[in-house]
């Protein structure tokens, strides 16, 4: 029985096309070295109904020709298999290389890597280099205590009787738009000089501490002088840590007044627009200050809440919101005759960045109407708070609610949910400028242990926003030495360049007392903190001798990893921490969840388990098997784990005492000597502390030889491991160079190169001239052939990467090759290693040519082609029948390596659904691959520009043309609504975006972080040969897959498509923005991943005096004094001395 009649405006071809002959540069076909094939058959799996699997599939205006039957695709798929397996065992070299590694045995000894041993002392060094500085804290938060208890507060005080290093003086000086009144002030602002210095990577002095305050607060307040003058005292302790400990990075004093005081002295990295930096506003600081919090914030969206008013609530929720942190736990409701979340969330979640940010695009929505209901709203809250079915910071309990104003005290709601024991802090936000009594608030506020503030305009936000922070910290304060607890923080970007940090951090209290049997002060001075770069950290775990996929990580409580190799974040924005959760840094899986809760909770172990990872180039997945041990950090709160495949087990050490040798091996590492031996690349490791690094490996080759002229590889300045082992694998594998690779022919295979990698960090390409083309890391743990070599056996295919959206290859000279590469196994006694990886580089356009000749009909190169004529038949191969059968081999990654079809040659790399999306479709729903999804939360987007939804134009309050002929409206506090909102919307468009990142980021910031979703492809379970067919009517294909053995490759055989009629949904492998941020947050939070928080609380204290609630002002602000504040703010100058509106600043007498 015929196959149907493909239709579609086209037939089968008749005429029998002429073969073409083997291309001159190619080589024979390589004998299978094994032998005529033999032995059964591999077991086939039928997907066509039988009637289609007869002896032959014909089609009616072809009789020559027939689709391909199953043994003789199977028949091709052999000779593939044998010619590649024959070109790698003559060049690979990697039974030469065993002999090599065997005949040089007394230059090496075999190390073995005990996991729980390295583990142990890895977290053991980690806890004392943490330890040096935890005691350097405790000194500095002694010594805080005692000199602001021994200071006598000055009503008095001028800013020309305190000289200190202005940290960004010299901007504001170097200002062209400054004031001159401005510039007179600097009278007392110290001028220093600085030195370089690589450590901090900045300019330092070390003899002066400089001091950064906040740009929204007068530098010449009495309060602010007083705290200059009483923490300069601190300079000296400064000093006194660094000499003990030379080591110390930035040592800093946040105070509760704003002021940062750090050491050793800096300029400030000030940004281009307004310097909006406040250390209380720091992770640090704000983790430092209190005990984790239980928040809900509540938002009165009635009608009498005009449009600024709107906007002001809007831009204090978002602001409230960047003062929690990802052991704080927040919700977001809006209210008026009804409460409901102004989000997805239903009831409370962690504070991290995803969540936060839901909610502040969640609020840029809410819109005013109906009347005030605040026993709605505090219902809500009351309700969120008493939920004990959700995962929850369990410590403080707060209500936080921003109205314009109402008459409702709600006195029965608190009642019923929190009196007598107030165990939820009230805390009340009197929104706007309005004539409404204020006396509810305040009382709210004050029988509920919290506080009233009043935000009359955009300046007062960020004050008044975070100063809550004072009244939760009394209970800490009260409690004295035992809250006294030294907190690591998560990783997170220093605002002075340092890069990736953590911070230890020990709270500051007042100790003083109001009078003799008064009682002693509740409120924190500020927060003492340390920083601890993560470079630090990483040099004190084993670099090399892992092998190039072992590693090293550690995570905190919440489970976000300190270190990995895989916290790579692309931007970073120091307002928040970089938060990346163990499970997002691999792929996650139920054993890792496991280990994750494990180390969280501070236990030891160690488990074996198989695993999927992606590739270095995030193009593969494969599954391997890894084995984890991990113990805690003592004294800490990270947990310390090391991963291990079982071929890194054992590890070379070299041993080249004879110093002879060295010299001879050094010798093949001159670029006099690539010419004969082949191209040397050097991993650009640290080999010694003179050698100059460099990105170009020919200069840093350079420099590594200049220095090695100087020294000896035995030289105290260097790392001896690192040395020999490179001199000793430059020496293995030049000889490789002579006993296999000098002596052969590339162009006769149609090589363009061949090479090996090593773990000593050498790569050799031979010949010398192909490593102008030689794009791979020079690094081999960096590079990702070498890393994949490891985990799989057999020959791994890597064709050029290209993307979709750039041009095609070019294949000018024949410079564009696939690489093939397998690593070499050792087995020394029973201790099995793998310490190198070869391969070959295959001419593309040659070896195209020749898989078209191993998958014909033809069973020699230079034999004729079989003719078919009107009274014979013949089944259709690669080469003759390349207009009508599509024959590719594709990677276990789903990309294009080979195909028969010249048009296609330029996208070898690409993948395959982007070549052919049908067949990609029909290969995976064949289940010949498996998709991996995940998501990148370390992702750099370009800005987004701007849209309507949050922008500054949107609810702008518009005022009707009887206002305008109301007199009184002039006077109003609508007119300043109305006023500002022009005056801000013609200096900064966006002032009231949510994430005023831009304006505080670092000048050079121009992409912000985001999500990205990854898809990869791996083989599925299917192992055998498959026929198929892809139903789709009178467009229906026949296609053939098979993997070839003991490689990645799939080879597929099949129909081309006719017509289009059947075009599928096309998979997509590239990776592709995620807008929502995410895997639908919302769904997440309904799963939350197990957690701890900080194991002590300080919420309550019976002594703490709750008297002072924010009882108010007794005159409101004056419209001249908001325009000069609002002027002062935009222009970015600090603004004069003002009447204090509900702030702590009275309290604050040092």
């Amino acid at each position: 029985m015929a196959v149907p009649a493909r239709t579609c405006g086209s037939s089968w071809p008749g005429p029998v096309r002429t073969a073409r002959p083997w291309p001159g540069r190619g080589p024979r076909p390589f004998p299978d070295p094994r032998g005529p094939a033999s032995g059964p058959a591999r077991p086939l799996l039928l997907l066509l109904p039988p009637l289609l699997l007869l002896p032959l599939l014909t089609a009616p205006g072809a009789s020559a020709y027939s689709f391909p039957q199953q043994h003789t695709m199977q028949h091709w798929a052999r000779r593939l298999e044998q010619e590649i397996d024959g070109v790698m065992r003559i060049f690979g070299g990697v039974q030469q290389l065993r002999e090599i590694y065997k005949d040089n045995r007394n230059l090496f000894e075999v190390q073995e890597n005990e996991p729980q041993k390295l583990v142990e002392k890895v977290a053991g060094d980690i806890e004392s280099l943490l330890d040096r500085k935890v005691q350097a804290l405790k000194r500095l938060a002694d010594a805080a205590e005692s000199f602001q208890k021994a200071h006598r507060w000055q009503d008095n005080i001028k800013e020309e009787d305190i000289m200190y290093y202005d940290a960004k003086g010299d901007a504001e000086l170097d200002d062209p738009e400054g004031e001159d009144v401005e510039r007179g002030s600097k009278t007392s602002t110290l001028r220093l000089d600085f030195m370089e210095d690589p450590n901090f990577k900045n300019k330092v002095n070390y003899s002066y501490t400089a001091v950064q305050i906040p740009t929204d607060i007068y530098k010449g307040s009495t309060v602010i002088l007083n705290e200059l003058n009483w923490t300069e005292a601190l300079e000296n302790v400064f000093i006194e840590n660094r000499r003990q400990d030379p080591t110390l990075l930035w040592q800093v004093f946040g105070s509760a007044t704003g002021v940062t005081r750090y050491y050793p002295a800096t300029p400030w990295r000030a940004p281009k627009k307004i310097d909006l930096y406040d250390v209380r506003r720091r992770p640090w600081y704000i983790q430092g200050a209190s005990s984790p919090k239980d928040m809900v914030i509540i938002v009165d969206v009635s009608g009498s809440v005009s449009g600024l008013t709107l906007k002001l609530m809007k831009t204090s929720v978002c602001e409230m919101l960047d003062t929690l942190s990802d052991d704080d736990y927040v919700n977001v409701a809006s209210f008026n005759e009804k409460a409901q979340p102004v989000s997805c969330f239903t009831h409370l979640v962690q504070a991290n960045v995803r969540n936060k940010k839901v909610f502040k695009e969640a609020v840029q929505g809410m819109v005013a109407k109906g009347t005030t209901g605040y026993k709605a709203g505090f219902e809500y809250a009351f309700d969120q708070l008493q939920n004990s079915n959700i995962t929850r910071a369990n410590c403080n309990k707060m209500i936080m609610m921003f109205t314009d104003g109402g008459e409702d005290r709600v006195q029965d709601v608190f009642e019923k949910y929190n009196w007598p024991n107030r165990t939820v802090r009230v805390f009340t936000f009197s929104v706007g400028q309005h004539n409404y009594d204020v006396t509810p608030l305040q009382w709210m506020a004050c029988t509920n242990k919290g506080y009233y503030f009043e935000i009359p305009s955009i300046g007062a936000i960020r004050i008044n926003t975070q100063e809550y922070l004072d009244v939760l910290g009394r209970p800490m304060v009260l409690a004295g030495k035992e809250a006294k607890q030294v907190q690591w923080t998560n990783v997170y970007e220093d605002a002075l360049g340092l890069g990736l940090v953590v911070t230890g951090t020990l709270p500051v209290f007042n100790l003083t007392q109001d009078g003799p049997g008064e009682k002693k002060n509740q409120l924190i001075l500020g927060v003492m903190g340390i920083d601890v770069a993560l470079n630090d950290i990483k040099r004190l775990t084993p670099n090399y001798t892992l092998g190039a996929n072992g590693y090293v990580f550690a995570i905190d409580l919440n489970g976000y990893v300190l270190l990995h190799p895989n916290l790579k974040p692309q931007t970073t924005n120091f307002r928040e921490p970089v938060t990346l959760d163990f499970l997002d840094a691999e792929l996650e899986d139920e054993n890792k969840e496991e280990i994750r809760r494990s180390m969280i909770d501070g236990n030891k172990g160690h488990k074996q388990i198989r695993t999927l990872v992606k590739s270095l180039d995030e193009r593969y997945i494969d599954e391997v098997i890894r084995n984890y041990t991990w113990v805690p950090i003592r004294s800490t709160n990270y947990s310390l784990g090391l991963v291990l495949p079982p071929y890194s087990t054992f590890y070379l050490q070299a041993n080249l005492s004879d110093q002879i040798l060295q010299v001879k091996y050094f010798e093949f590492l001159l670029p006099s000597s690539f010419e004969s031996e082949g191209h040397v690349f050097i991993a650009p490791r640290e080999y010694c502390k003179d050698l100059n690094a460099s990105d170009n490996n020919t200069e840093f080759l350079k420099n590594f030889i200049e220095l090695m002229e100087k020294v000896t590889p035995d030289s105290k300045q260097c790392n001896n491991f690192l040395l020999h082992n490179l001199i000793l694998d430059t020496g293995i594998t030049q000889q490789l160079v002579e006993r296999v690779w000098r002596d052969q022919d590339l162009n006769t295979y149609s090589l363009l190169a061949v090479f090996a990698a090593t773990d000593g960090g050498i790569t050799r390409v031979f010949p010398n001239k192909a490593a102008e083309d030689w794009t791979e890391n020079p690094e081999p743990f960096n590079a990702s052939f070498y890393r994949r070599s490891l985990d799989n056996h057999g020959y791994v295919f890597k064709p050029p990467h290209q993307d979709s959206l750039l041009r095609p290859l070019e294949l000018e000279n024949d410079t564009v090759g696939v690489l093939v590469s397998t690593a070499v196994e050792l087995s020394l006694g029973r201790r099995t290693l793998r310490p190198a990886v070869v391969g070959v580089k295959l001419d593309l356009e040659a070896w195209a040519e020749k898989f078209k000749v191993l998958a014909s009909n033809r069973t020699h190169q230079d034999h004729p082609q079989k003719q078919c004529g009107p009274s014979s038949h013949c089944e259709m191969d690669c080469e003759v029948n390349n207009e009508d059968l599509l024959c590719v081999l594709i990677d276990d990654g789903g990309f294009l390596v080979l195909s028969n079809q010249n048009h296609q040659w330029d996208q070898v790399g690409r993948f395959f659904s982007e070549v052919d999306a049908n067949l990609m479709l029909a290969l995976y729903n064949n289940s010949f691959y498996t998709r991996k999804e995940s998501y990148d939360y370390q992702a750099a987007c370009a800005p987004q520009p701007p849209g309507n939804l949050g922008a500054a134009p949107r609810g702008v309050f518009v005022p009707t043309i009887a206002d305008f002929l109301n007199l009184a409206w002039w006077t109003s506090a609508a007119a300043w609504s109305l006023f500002q909102q022009l005056l801000y919307g013609l200096i900064y468009h966006s002032w009231f975006q949510a994430d005023p990142a831009e304006a505080e980021g670092s000048p050079e910031t121009r992409e912000s972080s985001c999500v990205m979703k990854q898809t990869q492809y791996y083989f599925g379970s299917v192992n055998a040969s498959y026929n198929a067919i892809i139903d789709c009517g009178n467009c229906s294909r026949l296609f053939h897959a098979q993997r070839l053995t003991n490689t990645n490759l799939l080879f597929v055989v099949a129909e081309k498509p006719l017509c289009s009629q059947c075009e599928a949904g096309r998979l997509l492998q590239k990776e592709t923005h995620c807008p929502a941020d995410g895997p639908e947050q919302c769904e997440l939070v309904q799963r939350p991943r197990y957690r701890r928080g900080p194991h002590i609380c300080f919420d309550y204290n019976a002594t703490e005096d709750t008297s002072d609630c924010g009882r108010g002002a007794s005159f409101p602000p004056s419209l001249g004094i908001l325009v000069s504040l609002q002027l002062l703010l935009l222009l970015g100058l600090p603004p004069r001395p003002q009447p204090q509106v509900h702030s702590f600043a009275a309290s604050r007498r040092l």
